[in-house]
């Protein structure tokens, strides 16, 4: 009896240890690893890089605690890094890959031929080889910039200004940042019909600067309002207008893809030179990207972001942004959201309708 009892202790420990080993291994298949791929400006753009990271922190939910081993972001210094970082990164442990922005598209177009076991994500790209292992997140920003050009006229409205200027500055010119500046300009005409408009590209995402310097220029040209989509090169837009207003100058800055009001924060009462920001919400596509490897539900193809899935849309935390610049953009939403609406994705549309001027220096890829 002894014997037996001693045997039916010992199964029912080996029982156990097998039940915790495969509940621990059952836990541990959910831990997926993921890397993030991006240009010199990194993850501390304040903009759209960051906003892709915040989605994997929101992922994992632990506030960066598993940096460096279930997720890592590698920053390459300049375009001829593309391609090695991705080999690199394919020949490691990665569940998935993640690349934000159409300068990866070319490097993604190549490498992700070559490890079709390996998951890839891009934003921003729908023009790739369809592949199994690649899925392409696109986004209409020219609906999310139709409101920001809404909220800008109708504050200068609010302001009393006649005849307000409005500009806007570009990173690298192509057909993505062209959607961001035609909706912008689409809803400021409007409310403005015969606005003036100008635009400068930086051809560069990490060079504040550059637009610093444009944005000074424009604003004491009597430029009322500039939004900059441009990584981080946008950052001297916000800090020039947060100057300005620091001296008393009626100016704006308008942030881009994150929500950059605290970035303009210059006063004590949460004044802010950033009137309001145009959101993508590029942490939707790492956080839907994360989960569909999580979950086995993987698919490659093209996904569309837009504002009835709550990919874009605008910033109403500026306290200063006026009530009827935000009725009349939420009334906006609404009409595209209808389909009453129609906002213009290429520079060559827009153009053809007279909506904005041949002078641009917008290009359609």
């Amino acid at each position: 009896m002894k014997k037996v009892l001693t045997f039916a202790l010992v199964v029912l420990c080996a029982l156990s240890l097998f039940a915790g080993g495969a509940k621990e291994a059952a836990e541990g298949a959910k831990e997926i690893k993921t890397v993030l791929l991006t240009d010199s400006t990194g993850i501390d753009d304040k903009s759209f890089n960051a906003a892709a990271w915040r989605g994997i922190l929101a992922f994992y939910g632990d506030e960066g605690a598993g940096r460096g081993t279930l997720y890592q972001n590698i920053t390459a210094q300049s375009s001829d890094e593309y391609v090695p970082n991705l080999k690199n990164a394919a020949e490691g442990d990665w569940d998935l890959i993640i690349t934000t922005g159409f300068t990866w598209a070319d490097a993604l177009e190549e490498v992700s031929g070559q490890y079709p076991d390996q998951n890839f994500i891009i934003v921003d790209v729908d023009y790739l080889t369809q592949r199994d292992n690649l899925i392409q997140y696109i986004y209409e920003e020219e609906q999310g910039s139709y409101l920001v050009g809404i909220a800008a006229a109708m504050q200068a409205k609010k302001d009393g200004i006649e005849n307000p200027k409005f500009g806007f500055i570009g990173g690298i010119p192509g057909a993505t940042i062209t959607k961001f500046e035609i909706g912008y300009f689409e809803g400021i005409k409007s409310i403005y019909p015969n606005a003036e408009f100008v635009d400068y590209y930086a051809n560069a995402w990490d060079k504040p600067e550059l637009a610093k310097a444009m944005a000074k220029n424009w604003y004491d040209s009597g430029v009322y309002c500039i939004f900059s989509a441009a990584g981080g090169t946008g950052g001297g837009t916000i800090a020039q207008a947060k100057e300005y207003r620091m001296a008393g100058k009626n100016v704006w800055a308008i942030g881009v893809d994150s929500d950059q009001y605290e970035d303009g924060i210059y006063g004590s009462n949460g004044e802010s030179s950033v009137l309001t920001s145009m959101l993508k919400m590029v942490e939707n596509s790492t956080v839907d990207a994360l989960t569909k490897v999580k979950e086995g539900t993987w698919k490659g193809g093209v996904v569309n972001q837009n504002m009835a899935n709550g990919g874009v849309g605008y910033s109403k935390a500026n306290p200063a942004l006026a009530p009827e610049a935000i009725e009349a953009a939420d009334k906006a939403a609404e009409g595209i959201l209808n389909g009453s609406i129609k906002v213009d994705k290429t520079y060559a549309e827009a153009r053809a309708k007279g909506l904005v001027p041949s002078t641009l220096s917008a290009i359609d890829d």
